[in-house]
């Protein structure tokens, strides 16, 4: 993906300011624009299938198997969607064979800790939070009386003083 988002870059110079020789160069792209490219393609990516013909390999079909099989032919096999509504992927598009594991619930099998007794903020639209952390469960939200540093200062040489404050903070954790 990276390859087929490089662009060419080319500067002119040469003797005196001339502008006589031009020298160009494949340049990468920026990795925010191949992450958002990747991400775009990730949120579109379709569930695909095989079927069991086409998973045989060349032994299981008492065929010879080649020494050197042509790059578009190394894989015998076609994609299909999963969906028959859904029209076939394409070379560029991100596909899968099996949905991922949900993570909202314990499953000590995958290593997966599930998303019950975690904290989350209660004011972000992102992955932390709580809407979905928390997986339409809902949290509660505990209010506590904490005891921090503050005030902190340097006094001359090596020794830094601090008084204790008592803050306020509220924790959200999903039911």
């Amino acid at each position: 993906h990276v390859q087929t988002e490089m662009k060419q870059e080319c500067k002119r110079h040469g003797m005196s300011g001339s502008c006589t020789v031009k020298t160009c160069w494949m340049r990468l792209p920026s990795f925010r624009s191949v992450g958002d490219s990747l991400k775009d393609r990730f949120d579109g990516a379709s569930r695909v299938m095989l079927s069991k013909a086409e998973l045989e390999t060349p032994a299981q079909r008492n065929e010879a198997a080649p020494h050197r099989v042509p790059r578009k032919d190394r894989y015998r096999f076609q994609l299909r969607p999963h969906n028959p509504d859904h029209k076939s992927p394409g070379v560029k598009d991100l596909v899968y064979l099996e949905s991922s594991p949900g993570f909202c619930e314990k499953n000590p099998r995958l290593g997966i800790p599930g998303t019950h007794g975690r904290a989350c903020n209660d004011t972000s639209i992102g992955v932390d939070g709580c809407d979905l952390m928390c997986c339409g469960r809902g949290y509660k939200t505990n209010t506590m009386f904490v005891v921090e540093r503050c005030n902190c200062t340097f006094h001359w040489c090596c020794e830094v003083k601090c008084k204790l404050c008592r803050t306020e903070k509220v924790v959200h954790t999903c039911l």
